[in-house]
């Protein structure tokens, strides 16, 4: 069998850092991934009909008070949330829009 040796050390090192930076990205994504999948596996959800003069704001709050899933939570988090869960991008509303509210 044939010895090998490192004939340029700089490229060596350069190589594994580059395999090992790949490999960890690799890992990190892949869990991240499987995180993200089924984020709220337990969550039922209502839907609320949006009508007129309605707001996230005003949503939110109403939630926060009788909905215990998002008992002592701040109103800005409620309405991050809902958004997220209804991707949406902007706090506007139209009527007769359909959201959905998780509950527990």
């Amino acid at each position: 069998m044939k010895n090998l040796r490192i004939v340029n050390m700089k490229k060596f090192i350069r190589s594994i850092s580059i395999l090992l930076f790949v490999v960890v990205a690799i890992i990190f994504l892949s869990t991240k991934v499987s995180l993200s999948h089924n984020e709220y596996p337990q969550l039922n959800y209502d839907t609320v009909t949006v009508i007129k003069g309605d707001t996230l704001w005003q949503i939110s709050v109403e939630q926060q008070k009788n909905n215990p899933y998002y008992t002592n939570k701040d109103v800005r988090n409620i309405i991050n949330h809902i958004k997220k869960v209804n991707n949406l991008k902007t706090s506007d509303l139209t009527i007769g829009q359909e959201l959905k509210i998780p509950v527990i």
